[in-house]
């Protein structure tokens, strides 16, 4: 008796001192795990966001690459060609640098004069705005959208200049980084595809194989798509901006091929800077109106959702207006301006992904039902 009151009595000193060291132990593990495991996520989410912007470009170009890519090995070896490919297009956009420099060196000299012009003559014209709207709607008379207009052009003028080293620097990255990224998916993208789908468990192989082909196919029509749509729609506009006065053509029409990427959203935003400068420039007269006809009714109506969305943008994406409209929507929240156009080839990919596991769901397991309705004793 007297053993068994001494051995419930409670814990000793060594006991409990023991069990301290060992709670301290398992707190100070935990904590450094949770460290590590919180710099690791870290490190993990710095890289990809450094590495998020060259991936893409390269994924882009390989796309566009890969078809003369694939003409030339037929003649010469996959790295042949992919070097005479690299050669021609070097020479396409030397040329083109050639051709777009004068205007360019022209633009910024003359945007330090010309953008305050710009931007009073847009005051101006909101002030008398908003006088018509005051009149009519005295509970707004507080709102002074003249004095936000200017606070966010200078605000845009200010982040402009600012992030200009910033992003010459990144160019300069750019330029080196994503021409290997991109000879390298050019020649080993196949490889790499298949040793993905080979990772996939043998149940599941035949489905990750005709997955990875789909995806790949969808991508590679979408990206030469939307590519090939942008430049078709900016030519339009420089040649219909090149018959009139308006400054800045080859600019502006560049600007509007490239706002055009962005679905819904983008054509509205590539029109303002050629609408607000053919106000200030030229007035309300023929070319004015012209120049609105040719960015509403002749590049976006006519030639964008006539002829080239239902040739090559509709039979690829497929995807209802409601999804796509999410998918700029969170894909802007995430990366801007890049999410919003990456965000509807990737809610199509999804799409694509799910429909293709459900068939494959439905096509195995229609042959196992039959089996065991068949071994059912009658």
């Amino acid at each position: 008796m007297s053993k068994f009151a001494q051995r419930n009595r409670g814990w000793t000193r060594a006991q409990v001192a023991l069990a301290f060291l060992v709670f301290t132990a398992a707190i100070a593990c935990g904590l450094a795990i949770y460290s590590s495991a919180s710099s690791l996520i870290g490190l993990s989410r710095a890289a990809f966001s450094v590495l998020f912007l060259p991936l893409l470009l390269s994924l882009v170009l390989a796309f566009l690459l890969d078809p003369p890519v694939t003409q030339l090995e037929r003649l010469f070896s996959r790295t042949g060609s992919i070097f005479i490919v690299y050669v021609l297009t070097l020479g396409l956009a030397l040329l083109s640098i050639l051709w777009l420099t004068p205007h360019w060196q022209e633009f910024w000299a003359n945007m330090g004069t010309d953008f305050p012009r710009y931007t009073s003559q847009v005051i101006v014209a909101l002030k008398k705005i908003v006088a018509a709207l005051h009149d009519r709607f005295p509970m707004i008379a507080d709102y002074s959208l003249p004095t936000k207009v200017r606070g966010w052009t200078e605000q845009l003028m200010s982040s402009i200049l600012a992030e200009t080293p910033q992003s010459a620097m990144k160019v300069g990255g750019l330029l080196i980084i994503v021409p290997l990224f991109t000879f390298f998916f050019l020649r080993d993208g196949r490889a790499i595809l298949r040793t993905c789908v080979a990772l996939a468990p043998n149940r599941y192989f035949e489905m990750a194989r005709d997955l990875s082909y789909l995806v790949s196919r969808q991508l590679a029509h979408f990206v030469r798509g939307r590519i090939l749509e942008a430049f078709i729609v900016g030519l339009v506009v420089t040649a219909g901006l090149s018959i009139t006065d308006i400054r800045y053509a080859p600019m502006l029409g560049i600007f509007a091929g490239v706002t055009n990427l962005i679905p819904y959203i983008g054509p509205i935003i590539g029109m303002i800077p050629g609408i607000l400068i053919a106000f200030v420039d030229l007035g309300l007269g023929g070319q004015f109106w012209w120049i609105v006809i040719l960015y509403i009714l002749i590049a976006q109506v006519l030639v964008d959702n006539f002829i080239l969305i239902p040739i090559l943008i509709s039979r690829v994406s497929n995807l209802h207006p409601l999804l796509v409209f999410f998918a700029i929507i969170i894909g802007g929240k995430l990366y801007g301006v890049i999410g919003m156009i990456i965000g509807v080839p990737i809610a199509s990919i999804i799409k694509i992904a799910l429909l293709e596991i459900r068939t494959y769901r439905r096509t195995f397991r229609l042959p196992e039902t039959i089996i065991i309705e068949g071994e059912r004793p009658h």
